[in-house]
């Protein structure tokens, strides 16, 4: 799977480290040959000098020069993106301003403003990791900043950060763990976005490889050993196809591809199957080499020959020739029944779409010369733009409403007019109502869906057409930022109601004036910003607002001491010192050994949101409030707290203690026969001596669903009795839960 190998232990002298260097740069020029114009070998000479030299006492984790870094970048631009000469120059340039001497304005000087803006960005994008979260998303919008500006800042940090996980072995583990989220929550969304198939699909492997390594070990082994049948299946479907489209004239080529790991994984969990119920473990593509004007006549036509020799499942066709993705994407997609009764996906595209679909953004460039169309990218990144300058400056929520709502795939809904909006999935009524408008969203009262009445946090699917309904007397309220999923209905709503809170503070404002200048104290700055701080509120808006509402009436001001015409707060009475809230948790979480300043036993809390117990994967994580909180690695929250808050990330293992039981939930489903419960419980608590604490079972249509909640001492003792509830007869599946699934 991994494109480069990490060399097992790097010893080369200096003379060998100067001849692999060479090599490495020369390989470069070779694959950038076809883009060179007269004047440009020496711009990347210039370019690689620098870095070279930049770099020379620097050395990678794996002891490696690092300046091969740089150009393993520089390469993947090239090969992998469809990246230029100016790309290249700033990919091999993209770490010296931040680790070296090397100054913006060297590089401005030397290559000029495009370059050094370039190189800017992507300066700007390294800091972005391991500082405190604010600081993070303010770093975040600069580089989508850039990425307005322009997209070749993303393209070649995606470069940087496709070499750093193909080479992430030489890394400590919490390292791994912490770039293999950040790259699931962000990069790997973003690759996606630009189009980049294959890379967003290497990412989430190359991640899942580290987050959750013994699936991935599994689902490749599985995977190596039915290659053999896999491929005799794909001959004989694609034979009678391959006949059939030899006939039609068309130049094609048709071949199976293995889906990846990560993909694979993410079925078996959305549908609760083993390995070897996923259908689709591979996928067929045909690819007609026809022109632009024949296109789509051709990609029916080849689905029409595919369809009279299989029959397809009519819901399962995806038609992005007549509605192309936001990031360019074009192709046909249906599900077949091939021969033995295996569904099996195909997709149509032609040559040109192939390219859009594996070099995503720059390809599209290449074809979008000479066309007036403008494309959905600009449309995408207007949309940016569009939220960058309305959103507040201490915007923490701003990564994650970034993610739901550009980084989603996205669905197609229509106006009653039969014009086409695109809204990221999930989206609902009320998202559409923003997308039109301002005050379209904030008066809709509701909304008809296909002719349909329905509420505000409807959510709409592809293909729906949206009438909003408005009403003159309707205001946005703090609920609708619980239905909206887009950015910009967000910023809109929260711009509605800090407004409305405004109106209603002046009342506040006017009462906290009178009362100051009954005292004799003065109305200004100083006197309002220490009741704030009295009453512990963010601003003296919320103070107003507060007292406006009657929540503060102020009678605490008799407290207070005028001196001249400034506001004097009373002395606060000392509490009795209650010991610290960490020290007074029950004995009941184990010990856990933390590594890190001190190697000294620390209590802590279990995560709720996926109850670790001894044995998993876990880290810990310093929280606001609460000190420690354990989570396990593939805890559906680890991938946002890794991915933004990298910095409070303890690394953690446990001490073995027999003596403490954890409480943990068991998922069980399996055929509705007479006495399985017994069967169960005869198991749990009479055979292997382990307590209940809950037990659910809901029996349905022969099948039964039961929860059970059961005290263990380590992971061992749980796998132990997973495994022995899976060899009961009639059991399907035995699953830990998750409380939030409870």
């Amino acid at each position: 799977m991994d494109s480069v190998a990490v060399i097992p232990k790097y010893n080369l002298n200096e003379e060998q480290e100067k001849k692999l260097i060479l090599r490495e740069y020369r390989a470069l020029l070779r694959v950038l040959k076809p883009k060179l114009k007269p004047g440009d070998k020496e711009l990347l000479r210039r370019a690689f000098e620098m870095a070279a030299e930049a770099h020379k006492t620097m050395r990678r984790k794996s002891g490696e020069p690092y300046i091969l870094h740089p150009l393993a970048v520089a390469r993947i631009g090239i090969e992998e993106i469809g990246l230029g000469v100016r790309s290249t120059i700033c990919s091999l340039l993209h770490d010296t301003v931040e680790d070296t001497d090397v100054t913006l304005e060297d590089i401005e000087r030397e290559f000029g403003t495009e370059i050094a803006r370039i190189v800017d960005g992507l300066t700007k994008i390294s800091n972005i990791i391991d500082v405190n979260a604010s600081a993070q998303a303010e770093n975040f919008k600069k580089i989508l900043l850039t990425l307005t500006d322009d997209p070749r800042v993303i393209l070649i940090k995606l470069a940087d950060r496709l070499h750093n996980m193909r080479t992430l072995d030489s890394m400590k583990r919490e390292k791994q763990l912490k770039i293999a989220s950040e790259t699931v929550y962000v990069y790997a969304p973003l690759s996606h976005r630009m189009g980049l198939y294959n890379i967003k699909t290497e990412l989430e492997d190359l991640a899942m490889k580290y987050l959750e390594p013994e699936a991935y070990k599994e689902i490749a082994r599985k995977l190596a050993e039915t290659k053999r049948e896999r491929s005799r299946y794909i001959n004989e479907f694609i034979k009678p196809i391959k006949e059939k489209l030899d006939k039609t004239g068309y130049q094609f080529e048709i071949y199976g591809r293995p889906k990846s790991i990560h993909s694979i994984w993410n079925k078996m969990k959305k549908k609760g199957v083993a390995f070897e119920e996923v259908y689709d473990l591979f996928a067929i593509r045909v690819i007609l080499d026809i022109p632009l004007e024949q296109e789509k006549e051709g990609c029916w036509k080849v689905y029409s020959v595919i369809t009279d020799e299989y029959t397809p499942s009519p819901e399962r066709l995806r038609d992005w020739l007549s509605n192309p993705k936001s990031n360019g994407y074009e192709a046909l997609h249906t599900t077949v029944m091939g021969p033995q009764g295996k569904w099996v996906e195909i997709q149509v595209r032609t040559r040109r779409m192939n390219e859009i679909a594996e070099k995503g953004l720059a390809a599209h460039w290449k074809y979008k010369e000479g066309t007036a169309d403008e494309n959905r990218f600009d449309k995408w990144f207007q949309q940016i733009r569009e939220v960058l300058n309305n959103q507040d400056s201490d915007s923490i929520d701003f990564l994650h409403d970034f993610k739901t709502s550009f980084l989603a795939e996205e669905i197609y809904v229509y106006t009653p007019k039969g014009d086409v909006k695109m809204l990221p999935v999930d989206s609902t009524a009320l998202d559409f109502a923003f997308a039109i408008h301002s005050v379209v969203g904030s008066q809709c009262i509701g909304a008809k869906i296909n002719h349909k009445l329905v509420p505000l946090s409807h959510k709409l699917r592809s293909g729906d057409q949206v009438e909003i309904i408005t009403s003159s007397k309707q205001k946005p309220n703090e609920d609708w930022l619980n239905i909206v999923v887009t950015a910009k209905a967000k910023s809109k709503i929260k711009d509605a109601l800090k407004d409305e809170k405004r109106k209603v503070a002046d009342e506040g404002k006017y009462v906290l004036q009178r009362k100051l200048e009954n005292m004799g104290a003065a109305f200004n700055q100083h006197n309002v910003d220490i009741l704030a701080t009295f009453y512990k509120l963010p601003s003296p808006l919320d103070l107003y607002y507060q007292i406006s509402v009657k929540s503060i009436d102020l009678k605490e001001l008799s407290e207070f001491h005028v001196l001249g015409d400034k506001l004097e707060p009373p002395k606060p009475i000392r509490p009795e010192v209650k010991p610290d809230h960490i020290q007074a948790m029950p004995k009941k979480d184990a010990e856990l050994i933390i590594f890190g300043e001190s190697s000294d036993k620390i209590m802590y809390t279990l995560a709720n949101c996926c109850k670790p117990i001894p044995g998993d994967d876990v880290f810990g994580f310093v929280s606001t409030g609460k000190g420690l909180t354990i989570h396990r690695t593939n805890c559906p929250n680890a991938a946002r707290l890794l991915a933004n808050y990298g910095h409070r990330v303890v690394k953690t293992k446990w001490a073995k203690n027999k003596e403490i039981s954890f409480l943990t939930g068991l998922k069980i489903v399996g055929l509705d026969d007479v006495g399985v419960i017994h069967k169960i419980t005869n198991l749990i608590s009479g055979e292997m001596k382990i307590n209940i604490n809950a037990m659910t079972i809901e029996a349905r249509e022969g099948l039964f669903h039961g929860n059970i909640r059961v005290y263990v001492h380590d992971k061992e003792e749980l796998d132990d009795l997973v495994n022995s509830l899976k060899k009961l007869p009639g059991i399907e599946t035995v699953d830990r839960y998750d409380t939030e699934q409870q």
